[in-house]
């Protein structure tokens, strides 16, 4: 990591996209003072956080991790959400009906008295941001939250964190699916080589093809689309539902499509 000028700002989804190596991973677990910096500074919330304080900011900001068994440490899913808070003295009545709510906001309530290293990697995912959400954190934040995920279980997750962002949560992920990333972001940051080269909405980012070639990435399929076929891309429809309203506008008008081939009187 260097020269990296980074913050979140309250009630936004920040997503940062880049490749293999780009130092995503890295800038994220300094978001809690998982890492700290050699130089620069790291503020939470106002306070400048040190070797000595760093617990500030892992109350302030919740880290889920890529790979969820490094954080369920417990025999059940409900003792598991509970430990945070039992490490902060939380009496056991009182975190475990914080516990079983926030297993509730995840739609996890009936996974409470399973043992997480039995459960899926979806489910392993819920029962990791359960054990976030229950210290009421200021900002989550999630590493490739939909690694290795099926379908299902990724809108599954997806869901969940739309969800705590509607309840007035900051969240910041990593993503190499950049379709998500289109779908959920409020401000996209681009990685390169450790040091963030670009940001903006995804409007602007996955329109932009110098940004995006320098960090060897592709835009999502609707900007692709878009682009194919000839729309008018003022627009910039960057999701599907984008798309299929920019296309149902387009039937209703030819002067929005620009045709790809043009038909030759001699061929």
């Amino acid at each position: 990591m260097h020269d990296v000028d980074f913050s979140v700002y309250p009630d936004e989804v920040v997503v940062l996209v880049g490749g293999n190596g780009a130092g995503k991973s890295t800038l994220l677990e300094h978001l809690n003072a998982t890492l700290v910096p050699d130089d620069g500074e790291l503020v939470v919330d106002g306070t400048s956080i040190t070797e000595d304080n760093k617990a500030h900011a892992r109350r302030e900001v919740g880290f889920v991790f890529q790979d969820a068994d490094t954080q369920l440490v417990a025999p059940t899913v409900l003792d598991d959400v509970m430990f945070g808070l039992q490490n902060y003295g939380v009496p056991s009545d009182e975190a475990r009906e914080r516990a079983r709510e926030a297993l509730a906001t995840v739609d996890a309530s009936h996974l409470e008295d399973r043992i997480p290293h039995y459960l899926s990697g979806g489910e392993k995912r819920l029962v990791g941001l359960a054990g976030v959400l229950v210290l009421e954190p200021s900002v989550v934040v999630l590493d490739e939250p939909l690694a290795g995920l099926d379908p299902e279980r990724s809108d599954l997750v997806a869901d969940r964190i739309e969800q705590i962002h509607q309840e007035g949560i900051s969240v910041v992920l990593s993503t190499h699916d950049l379709e998500f990333a289109a779908e959920v972001a409020d401000r996209v940051c681009v990685m390169v080589d450790g040091n963030i080269v670009g940001s903006g909405t995804p409007r602007t980012v996955f329109y932009d093809d110098t940004l995006l070639a320098e960090a060897n990435l592709h835009p999502p399929s609707a900007v692709r689309v878009v682009r194919d076929v000839g729309l008018d891309s003022t627009a910039r429809p960057v999701t599907e539902a984008d798309l299929v309203a920019l296309l149902a506008g387009a039937g209703d008008s030819d002067a929005k499509r620009t045709p790809r081939f043009e038909e030759a009187e001699d061929v």
